[in-house]
């Protein structure tokens, strides 16, 4: 792997172990196994990096939803592969978590893959549902772009309820509390 791949990847683990403010330059080089020098090379400083991290993390956790979404069956078949997906729920959301990070929400450039993969995942979940309404498979009495905003809700608050009880019931609650609402939306 590359020097500046490995240097991406050591930062998006540790943003995701450890949050921007505990991920300092000195473990980044550490875990990634290089120099000073090498880290200083390919970025301009940790900001730098940690921007390429979070769009890295950003772009796989897109393409992750996006196979769930796009994958067979119906429009409540695609969300419920989406929210049924194997996670390590109690390391939570890589993006999500970053979203709670005050150094990352207020610096814009830190923030923009944050918010723009959550607004992506929205528009995407709500374009699915849509679908689903086209179809007569769901009900058209819900807006798409709210019941995707309570799908993508559900699974950021499951994680950090999962986390709160150091278990992963609650997360697995909240999937199917969301699934028997979307399910109530179905037409058949």
């Amino acid at each position: 792997m590359a020097t500046q791949d490995r240097l991406i990847e050591s930062t998006q683990e540790l943003l995701w172990e450890r949050g921007y403010v505990g991920t300092s330059p000195r473990a980044i080089q550490q875990r990634a196994g290089v120099g000073q020098g090498s880290m200083y090379h390919h970025f301009d400083g940790k900001p730098d990096l940690a921007a390429a991290a979070l769009r890295r993390s950003a772009e796989q956790m897109r393409a992750v939803a996006q196979a769930d979404l796009a994958g067979p069956g119906t429009a409540y078949d695609r969300v419920a592969a989406y929210l049924r997906r194997e996670r390590d729920v109690l390391r939570g959301c890589r993006i999500g978590r970053m979203a709670q990070d005050p150094e990352v929400v207020a610096d814009p450039r830190l923030r923009a893959p944050v918010e723009e993969t959550l607004d992506w995942l929205r528009g995407r979940i709500a374009e699915v549902i849509a679908e689903g309404q086209e179809a007569g498979e769901l009900r058209a009495d819900a807006e798409p772009a709210d019941l995707a905003a309570a799908v993508v809700a559900v699974v950021q608050g499951g994680y950090v309820l999962a986390r709160a009880a150091d278990g992963a019931e609650p997360f697995e609650r909240a999937v199917r509390g969301v699934l028997a609402l979307l399910a109530a939306h179905r037409t058949g």
